[in-house]
């Protein structure tokens, strides 16, 4: 009996084990939906960072301050929080950056999520700010224009270049700016800030706050399972 049971609890175990996502799911909600991403283990230091900032509830009611439809939405700004109308944002930081991970095959596909940042000379990134790519699609013309004197390892690929043509993305930003997961659900809530009316620092006239948190028990089982469904 008792060997019995060392094997069940062996089995439990196991599955347990194997059950657990390979990946870290995040979720960003807003007035204008809610948009669910995938945290890259490729670039740890990135994930680990924004898991962190989400347990830590450092990004809640920050806004999305910098929008430019067919780009991409920019947040994370500390500043943010308390920002009168009108104020021009994206200065703000929390005291740290993250080195760069710069990961090939890893791109600015339309979807994708990345590290903003200053320009210093190690492309190291902001330790809240970030961004998600709505980007626009391509042409061959286009890509062969900017893979053109690029190092090998940013030249844009095969697959790279098929993605670029048919979904989009932002491939001039590929090899300078960290990106570290991507959207799985929810792209609508992208597209819908895009619409959004801007100033002249590209700042939406009508504040878009945020709410950032961990997918976990039974709403990331759910996500799963739709993720696979698709």
């Amino acid at each position: 009996m008792t060997k019995f049971f060392t094997l069940l609890f062996t089995l439990f175990c196991f599955t347990a084990f194997a059950a657990k996502p390979k990946n870290t799911y995040v979720k960003i909600t807003t007035n204008y939906g809610t948009v669910y991403l995938k945290l890259y283990n490729e670039t740890p230091k990135h994930r680990d960072n924004f898991i962190k900032l989400a347990k830590e509830g450092t990004l809640d009611s920050t806004l999305f301050h910098r929008v430019i439809q067919n780009f991409m939405i920019q947040g994370g700004d500390p500043l943010s929080k308390t920002a009168k109308p009108g104020e021009q944002l994206g200065s703000g930081d929390i005291g740290y950056t993250i080195p760069a991970e710069f990961v090939p095959g890893i791109f600015h596909k339309r979807g994708a999520l990345a590290s903003a940042r200053d320009n210093n000379p190690a492309k190291a990134s902001s330790g809240s700010q970030f961004y998600i790519v709505q980007g626009k699609k391509y042409t061959d013309a286009e890509l062969d224009g900017m893979s053109a004197g690029r190092a090998e390892t940013w030249k844009i690929t095969p697959q790279q270049r098929e993605v670029y043509k048919t979904s989009g993305g932002a491939p001039f930003l590929d090899g300078s700016y960290t990106v570290f997961g991507e959207v799985v659900k929810g792209m609508q809530m992208v597209d819908n800030i895009c619409t959004v009316k801007t100033d002249r620092s590209d700042r939406p006239l009508t504040d878009i706050k945020m709410s950032v948190s961990l997918v976990e028990g039974k709403e990331l089982k759910h996500l799963l399972k739709d993720l696979k469904g698709n």
